[in-house]
């Protein structure tokens, strides 16, 4: 690699216990397992011939890191590397598995994908029963955990629910994060009108995307006391970058889709 570029101090992170702690979540014994899976959609190198090269990368990072990347700042670490010659695409992956562990302070995968590998990849919905299309008449947008309360009944149910719905902001920029998310839970019956009402009061939310759906595990969990659950959302690209963070006490494996909207 030949390049003068400090790459790594264009990575900003964020501590994940600062919104723990808010949210009176056990940060020290996580309630759950997970992973943030990030979708780099505007990766490009030079090989040594000095032709540029591109690919669609995969991150994974573990939910007991210690830190979170800003958004923006991992884009600008990513297009820092559009015109620096590596001798083998492995290299270069090794150089972003560094620097992006060391930016965390956890555990981090990537997987770069060419684009014959992903041509004939199809735009996919979660499974299950999408709850959108009730009669309901909505009056707040007001972030409001109270909205679950009273929300279950003695039925016993396992449930795949998802919605698209999901909208919050960036607590930096103010911009709308949009999602769709997806709640598999056994335990008792979740009233689906009062899951969409709750669902929709993020709008006001300003919160990163990792910790609304911490929130939302944290909420669902504390108040309607599933015996199992795992909250699954994913994002809209946005600066050529998706989003997808789960969180499950269960075993787990995310679908690992490209949805309407990505």
């Amino acid at each position: 690699m030949n390049s003068q570029i400090d790459h790594f101090s264009l990575l900003k992170s964020i501590p994940r216990d600062k919104h723990r702690k808010m949210i009176e979540l056990n940060y020290i014994h996580l309630p759950f397992i997970g992973k943030d899976i990030w979708t780099l959609y505007e990766l490009s190198w030079l090989n040594r011939n000095g032709l540029p090269q591109i690919a669609i990368a995969r991150v994974e990072v573990n939910v007991t890191s210690k830190n979170i990347f800003e958004s923006k700042s991992l884009k600008i670490y990513i297009n820092s590397f559009h015109q620096i010659k590596f001798d083998h695409h492995t290299t270069l992956v090794k150089t972003l598995e560094l620097d992006l562990i060391k930016c965390v302070c956890g555990e981090v995968s990537i997987k770069l994908f060419n684009l014959n590998e992903i041509k004939n990849q199809k735009i996919s919905e979660f499974y299950g029963m999408c709850i959108d299309n009730q009669d309901i008449q909505v009056t707040s947008y007001k972030y409001n955990p109270l909205l679950l309360i009273n929300s279950s009944n003695n039925e016993i149910v396992e449930e795949s629910l998802y919605s698209h719905l999901l909208k919050s902001n960036c607590p930096i920029t103010k911009q709308p994060d949009w999602a769709s998310i997806q709640i598999i839970y056994s335990g008792q019956k979740i009233n689906h009108a009062a899951l969409l009402f709750y669902l929709i009061s993020f709008r006001s939310c300003n919160e990163f995307h990792e910790e609304c759906i911490e929130r939302i595990f944290n909420d669902i969990e504390n108040i309607c006391k599933p015996k199992k659950l795992s909250v699954y959302a994913r994002y809209t690209r946005r600066g050529g970058i998706d989003i997808n963070p789960w969180r499950s006490n269960t075993p787990f494996s995310p679908c690992l889709i490209r949805m309407a909207r990505q």
